[in-house]
C-alpha cells in the first residue's frame, strides 16, 4: 500500500558538510563472559550457567571518523548510509555543484567531536568484545578509555534526499551518493503490530505454564 500509495514531494541532492575527526584511543574493558550447559533429569530440565572474567586492554587509531555538521539532516540517517570511500575525496570545486545544494555546516566542529568520541569509544569495545570467544555470551561490566584527539577534516559528502507523503504523513529516506546505500522511515501497522505483540505474549505465557505444568 506504501509502495502504490505514496505521493514523492521532492528528490534533492545535497552536499552535507561532514566534521573527519581522527583519534588515538587507548582503552581496557572488563567482561562477565558466560557459558550455559543444559541438562535433562527425570522430573526437570537443569540450566548452569558458568561465569569467567575476561580482560582486554589494547590501543586503537582512527581516521576520517565521519559526523554530519547539519543541524537540519537527521543524524540517524546520515549515520546510517555510511561508510563513504574517502579515499576518492577530491579538492573541492564549483564544478561539482550544479543540480546539487551545498549546505554549510552549523554545528561546530567542538560539538560534534562529542558524537565523534562516543563513535570511537563504542567501536573500542566492539572490537574488544570481538576477541573474547568460546562463549555463548559477553557483556561489558566495566570500561576506561582514553581519547587522543587527531586531526580534523572538513568534507562535502554527497546525499540524495527524498521526501515522500503517504496517508497525510512525512517520511524521509537518504541515500549515500557515492555508494547506493539507501535508509529510509516506513510505514507500521499499529493494529498488526499490537496483533503481533499480543500472539507473542500469548506464545510466551503458554510456555512458562507448560514449564510450570
Amino acid at each position: 500500500s506504501f509502495v502504490t500509495g505514496n505521493h514523492i514531494d521532492e528528490v534533492q541532492g545535497v552536499y552535507v558538510p561532514f566534521w573527519l575527526y581522527g583519534a588515538r584511543v587507548d582503552g581496557e574493558v572488563y567482561f562477565d563472559a558466560t557459558n550455559e550447559t543444559v541438562t535433562e533429569e527425570s522430573d526437570r530440565t537443569v540450566t548452569t550457567t558458568d561465569h569467567y572474567d575476561a580482560y582486554r586492554k589494547g590501543k586503537i587509531s582512527f581516521e576520517r571518523v565521519p559526523v554530519d555538521g547539519s543541524s537540519q539532516m537527521p543524524d540517524g540517517h546520515m549515520d546510517a548510509i555510511e561508510p563513504y570511500r574517502f579515499e576518492e575525496l577530491k579538492p573541492f570545486s564549483l564544478s561539482y555543484l550544479p543540480g546539487f545544494l551545498a549546505d554549510q555546516y552549523d554545528v561546530s566542529q567542538e560539538e560534534c567531536a562529542r558524537r565523534a568520541n562516543a563513535r570511537c569509544s563504542a567501536s573500542v569495545e566492539d572490537a574488544m568484545r570481538d576477541t573474547v570467544i568460546g562463549y555463548a555470551s559477553c557483556i561489558t561490566t566495566q570500561k576506561d578509555v582514553e581519547i587522543r584527539p587527531g586531526k580534523v577534516k572538513y568534507a562535502l559528502l554527497p546525499v540524495w534526499m527524498l521526501s515522500t507523503q503517504w496517508k497525510g504523513k512525512n517520511f524521509l529516506f537518504a541515500m549515500n551518493g557515492q555508494t547506493g546505500r539507501l535508509i529510509g522511515d516506513l510505514p507500521i501497522d499499529m493494529g498488526k503490530l499490537a496483533l503481533y505483540c499480543i500472539g507473542a505474549f500469548a506464545a510466551a505465557t503458554a510456555l512458562a505454564l507448560l514449564f510450570l505444568l
